[in-house]
């Protein structure tokens, strides 16, 4: 695994989505309007939950999702952890499947190797009803379009933290590291999430790929940039 993603910018679409799962969206989005490098606290549960991974072992659960599989929904970059943003219902469904898939291995006398494969996936935060993430700011430079406040209260305001939405704009890797930014931004008002089933398929494939990629990355890697056209 190599270097950093470049983060996308948040469309104004995609503004309006994460912003519809606060309490006072026009107040986020007016916020976005005036400061676009503000994080925000939004909660989870109703317009998406968060499954947040180790930064390393995130970035292999995305490349399964784009390699082999369905694509991802929103995905960001906070502090050392990857933020997949995931239907709402996967944060309490989520660490069920993984239980199961281990109880389900030990039990069935398959082989060291084959029974240990979900051993090497380390614990996942799941973020679902009752909890709060921060978003990272939709852009760098420019703000999103979005209607002025309404509310007389703004909701919980920037924090340093950060999950990831999903659209079709697929992230590429950069020289540059943020502490915190988006991977794959979203740019719909209704992206695509995946649910439990595929985040468990894709930490359980990314848990077998692990033994098979080097602590030592060649030096020069392309960047790499998902194909989002393929994305459902």
């Amino acid at each position: 695994m190599s270097s950093a993603w470049n983060a996308s910018d948040v469309t104004p679409d995609g503004a309006a989505w994460l912003a519809s799962a606060g309490t006072y969206p026009r107040s986020t989005l007016a916020l976005w309007e005036e400061r676009p490098d503000a994080p925000v606290v939004l909660p989870c549960g109703s317009v998406f939950d968060v499954v947040s991974a180790p930064a390393m072992f995130g970035r292999r659960m995305l490349d399964r999702l784009w390699d082999d599989g369905p694509g991802s929904g929103p995905v960001a970059e906070f502090r050392g952890r990857m933020l997949l943003f995931a239907a709402p219902g996967t944060a309490q469904r989520l660490p069920v499947l993984l239980e199961w898939e281990e109880w389900g291995t030990r039990d069935q006398g398959r082989d060291t190797r084959e029974a240990c494969r979900t051993n090497a996936v380390p614990p996942l935060l799941c973020h679902g009803t009752g909890d709060a993430v921060t978003v990272p700011p939709p852009s760098k430079g420019t703000s999103p379009a979005g209607p002025a406040p309404s509310e007389s209260t703004s909701p919980a305001g920037p924090a340093p933290s950060g999950p990831a939405p999903t659209g079709p704009t697929a992230p590429a890797r950069s020289a540059t590291r943020s502490a915190t930014r988006w991977l794959v931004a979203p740019d719909t008002r209704q992206p695509w999430l995946p649910g439990p089933e595929v985040l468990l398929w894709a930490a359980v494939r990314a848990a077998r790929s692990a033994v098979r990629i080097s602590i030592f990355p060649p030096a020069d890697q392309g960047a790499k940039v998902y194909d989002v056209s393929r994305r459902r």
